[in-house]
């Protein structure tokens, strides 16, 4: 099949490409090191909730040096207790949409990620990282709080305890440190990372799209219910999944020999 390739114009930061089945969403802050503004952050909830029909995975990657250097400080404004709470609200709107979008999202890693963009990487559902990436989360020290989701989907990442010390300490973790801590699952060589993003989403895409869809919405829900709740939720997911029709076409390729095993690599 050929890789196809159409672009959306940039608005607000994004600019959104799609080949074949994937959706390539770039953020173009490059000068600002992609930091993150209200008007960025907007345009990723509004992309995620209109992507294009046929898109079956997603891939976020920055421009420039840095994947994303973090809030855009520059922009912040004065807010009192309410209207902080709102603001943050309306991120984790927006970041929701992709945790819990319609399909899976890689992000590519390289530069600084750093306080938002980490909280924008680790909602999305596999990191890849190349060696030059670091991670931080410097708020501790500039007298703020994560805002973004942070505090939930970070620590589940990495434990309270790394969280904290990293909030605390302004502790920067190098890509291998990150890795090693979990807030990757991929390491690859300097300029690497959106190669293998990509290759991973052009595999994911050939899932069956309801499983996906189970993977990314019922495993963080029933890691969170009690065993016995969580294996009657596995259930009820392993019914509907394996009752759709691409399903048992797939299973009955396998038994017919017609689909490759699982091999060693």
């Amino acid at each position: 099949m050929p890789n196809r390739k159409t672009a959306a114009p940039i608005q607000a930061g994004i600019d959104l490409q799609l080949q074949d089945e994937v959706a390539l969403i770039r953020l173009s802050r490059p000068a600002k090191r992609n930091a993150l503004n209200d008007s960025l952050i907007l345009a990723l909830r509004e992309t995620f909730q209109n992507l294009p029909q046929g898109v079956r995975a997603a891939v976020i990657h920055g421009e420039g040096e840095h994947f994303c250097a973090g809030l855009d400080l520059s922009e912040l404004q004065e807010r009192d207790a309410g209207q902080g709470m709102q603001h943050s609200r309306m991120w984790h709107a927006a970041l929701d949409g992709v945790e819990r979008g319609p399909v899976p999202v890689v992000a590519a890693l390289h530069g600084a990620v750093v306080g938002g963009g980490l909280e924008l990487a680790s909602a999305c559902h596999i990191r890849v990282a190349d060696e030059s990436t670091f991670f931080a989360l410097p708020e501790g020290t500039r007298g703020i709080f994560v805002g973004g989701g942070g505090s939930v989907r970070i620590s589940k990442l990495i434990g309270v305890a790394r969280m904290t010390d990293m909030m605390l300490t302004g502790r920067v973790y190098s890509a291998s440190e990150g890795e090693r801590a979990g807030l990757t699952q991929y390491l690859v060589p300097t300029g690497g990372a959106l190669e293998r993003a990509l290759a991973l989403a052009r595999q994911i895409a050939t899932n069956a799209p309801l499983t996906n869809y189970a993977l990314m919405h019922a495993l963080p829900r029933i890691a969170e219910q009690p065993a016995d709740h969580g294996y009657f939720t596995e259930a009820l997911i392993s019914g509907m999944a394996q009752a759709a029709p691409e399903a048992k076409e797939r299973v009955r390729a396998f038994l017919q020999g017609k689909a490759a095993k699982v091999q060693k690599k």
